[in-house]
């Protein structure tokens, strides 16, 4: 007699999202110059596979079949978050890598943030909110892993005098998927809606 297997589909396999603020057109535009500009003259691309944004939650795996089960509960989630400001101040740099546009650390981002971590734990078992642990350091990236260190030093001394100021409300959060090349925007959630 021959066994028939369990057949695995792929919208059973896990797919990797996350969550972040996505500026509004014309700062993601001004963010997306200076990130090839980083591109063009130093060879880091990976900023590139990805709309700039705000993380609020690394990136995690989740079965694709139970993606709108996901998108219900951050729905519900995010009904219950009011808007709020952010102001990204010049850029920052995390050596011996990354360069990154400065995003003011707000009370209200801060809260937002550590509100949707605890809520990730608690009801979607996600436990990587934060990167090796570290407290949250707000940033939008425009150039990283593949920033190799000698190009970091060149570009970092050329860029650490940019001045980039930026305001906007925050009216919504996004749910990123990744499709295997790069991460797009998938979901978006209004905030505030219950108020």
């Amino acid at each position: 007699m021959i066994a028939l297997g369990h057949r695995t589909t792929t919208k059973n396999l896990l797919q990797r999202y996350f969550i972040a603020i996505l500026p509004p057109p014309d700062i993601a535009a001004r963010a997306r110059a200076l990130q090839q500009q980083l591109t063009d003259k130093y060879n880091t691309r990976a900023a590139l596979r990805s709309p700039p944004h705000i993380t609020l939650h690394m990136p995690f795996g989740w079965k694709e079949n139970k993606e709108q089960e996901l998108i219900r509960l951050l729905g519900g989630f995010f009904t219950e978050v009011k808007s709020f400001r952010v102001s990204i101040n010049d850029l920052g740099a995390f050596p011996p890598r990354v360069i990154y546009m400065n995003v003011e650390k707000t009370g209200e981002l801060v809260d937002c943030q550590r509100k949707l971590s605890k809520f990730c734990r608690v009801k979607l078992g996600l436990f990587n909110d934060s990167f090796r642990d570290e407290p949250y350091h707000p940033h939008l990236t425009l150039a990283f892993r593949d920033l190799r260190k000698p190009a970091f030093l060149a570009a970092w001394e050329t860029y650490e005098r940019t001045s980039f100021l930026a305001d906007f409300a925050v009216e919504a959060v996004h749910l990123l998927k990744h499709n295997g090349m790069e991460w797009s925007s998938h979901h978006s959630f209004r905030v505030g809606m219950s108020q």
